[in-house]
């Protein structure tokens, strides 16, 4: 049976193709995985990814994908898997979620992809029924071809989960291992707002025994508050699952209360709605 902490991307015996059950999505999840060589632009200090390492993906084969998730959704759909697979109470299928272990859009191919699980959903009658999530950093909203998937994603009526874990540039830098400034981020989102719904998603936690200081929580609300018209919301989201980086025995997981007590204060400050996964 699938776990929320069973995320292995080969559980199902495909290359591209994956599901979880997701605490956040709120039942099942079909992952895509487009960085099967376990490679990210980014070094997140929290990822579970093994064997991490910096770069792009491989080519992509778009034909495989396509099968991949057409026979996969036939087995969710028609066949046995959530029977035999998936506890009771999260038998429901959510949504097609490119995911996986490294950032999405750094694919060539992502735009094709994007395409690609439109072809499948249309072929099962699902476009607009079945919602399908890019899980991203954004640091590659300034391609065109990026865009043009994200635009073909909200065209299918899906949705953009955005990563801003923290704001100020050294934080960053410490957190998520890029140099990245707060009007890149700004910018990017704002891009990424006018393609498609899109979600902030952001992983709050404690770092060497101490949680994010206020000054952390005004730069992130402050952020935000411009962009708020145009974003649909907040995933504020703790550690679930643990850290497979070096850097796994300095984080902490915070109490469920503090989060809480940071999305009301995103709320009060920005105005944007806020779902909390402690």
């Amino acid at each position: 049976m699938l776990t929320t902490d069973d995320h292995r991307r080969d559980s199902a015996g495909l290359r591209y193709v994956y599901p979880v059950v997701s605490r956040r999505a709120g039942g099942v999840s079909i992952g895509i995985n487009l960085n099967t060589n376990n490679a990210c632009n980014w070094a997140c200090l929290y990822c579970q990814v093994d064997n991490l390492t910096r770069g792009g993906p491989p080519p992509i084969d778009l034909d495989l994908l396509e099968s991949e998730l057409a026979g996969f959704l036939t087995d969710v759909l028609h066949g046995d898997f959530m029977q035999r697979q998936v506890p009771s109470e999260a038998r429901r299928l959510m949504d097609i979620a490119f995911s996986g272990n490294g950032e999405p859009t750094s694919a060539p191919e992502f735009a094709a992809a994007v395409d690609r699980v439109g072809k499948v959903l249309g072929k099962f009658g699902l476009v607009g029924q079945l919602t399908v999530r890019l899980i991203t950093n954004g640091s590659f909203l300034h391609r065109p071809e990026v865009q043009a998937g994200i635009r073909r994603l909200g065209e299918l009526g899906g949705e953009v989960w955005f990563k801003v874990d923290r704001v100020d540039a050294v934080a960053v830098a410490e957190v998520n291992g890029v140099p990245m400034s707060p009007e890149k981020i700004a910018r990017n989102l704002e891009t990424c707002s006018a393609l498609a719904a899109t979600w902030v998603q952001t992983c709050w936690f404690g770092l060497d025994g101490k949680a994010p200081a206020a000054m952390a929580r005004d730069a992130y609300c402050e952020l935000l508050k411009p962009l708020a018209a145009s974003l649909a919301g907040v995933h504020l989201y703790g550690l679930a699952r643990p850290s497979l980086q070096p850097a796994a025995p300095r984080l902490s997981r915070l109490p469920a209360a503090e989060l809480e007590a940071f999305a009301q204060e995103i709320h009060e400050k920005t105005g944007i709605r806020v779902m909390v996964s402690p």
